[in-house]
């Protein structure tokens, strides 16, 4: 349950952690200082050459995990046409898919308990206040459980069309919220059975 690293193997998979989460870092701070579209544009297919370099399949399984997106996609294409602001809807759609494209690269070629040491360092200045162990873990599962609640939704979203000739809509909100609610504690369960986040 706790990794998202592709089976595939790349060259990525054998770079540092703190290195990509660095380079991950510096390449969104620049994707939104920068306005140019073209420069946005060259982001983007840069970021695709790097899924390519990991061969079509781990390409694939890079794509099929950017799916989610296109929900946001649609109301960003769709609020600018509206607000006839198409230039500057071409730059946000262009950093919002880059930005998540590297980040989804980064969890494919990474393992999540890389990720947990790099977190946990970083959070060693707050150790008077706050256990690093315990926000590097919770950094940790949020990232795991992104994906997870959206494929839970996409099972609820299904379940409700093969009973309903209804559009679901705000109606899988309630039993997308007690599954998580549900994930949560089961996972407060395991940790606990293992001695808990220290």
């Amino acid at each position: 349950m706790l990794t998202l690293t592709s089976p595939v193997e790349t060259w990525a998979h054998r770079l540092p952690a703190a290195g990509k989460l660095a380079a991950l870092a510096a390449g969104t701070t620049v994707l939104f200082v920068v306005d140019a579209s073209w420069i946005l544009a060259v982001a983007l297919a840069a970021a695709g050459a790097l899924y390519l370099s990991g061969g079509m399949r781990f390409a694939a399984a890079g794509l099929r995990q950017l799916y989610p997106l296109w929900p946001f996609v649609v109301i960003v294409v769709l609020w600018h046409l509206w607000t006839a602001e198409v230039a500057a809807g071409i730059a946000i759609l262009l950093r919002m898919v880059t930005a998540v494209a590297l980040a989804n690269f980064l969890t494919m070629t990474t393992r999540l308990s890389d990720m947990l040491v790099v977190f946990e360092r970083l959070a060693r200045p707050l150790s008077p206040v706050l256990p690093p162990r315990r926000l590097a873990l919770a950094f940790a599962l949020v990232i795991r459980f992104i994906p997870v609640m959206l494929d839970r939704m996409g099972l609820i979203r299904q379940s409700w069309s093969a009973r309903s000739p209804r559009p679901s809509r705000w109606r899988v909100m309630v039993p997308a919220t007690l599954a998580a609610l549900d994930d949560a504690d089961r996972v407060a369960e395991a940790l606990r059975a293992r001695g808990g986040a220290e």
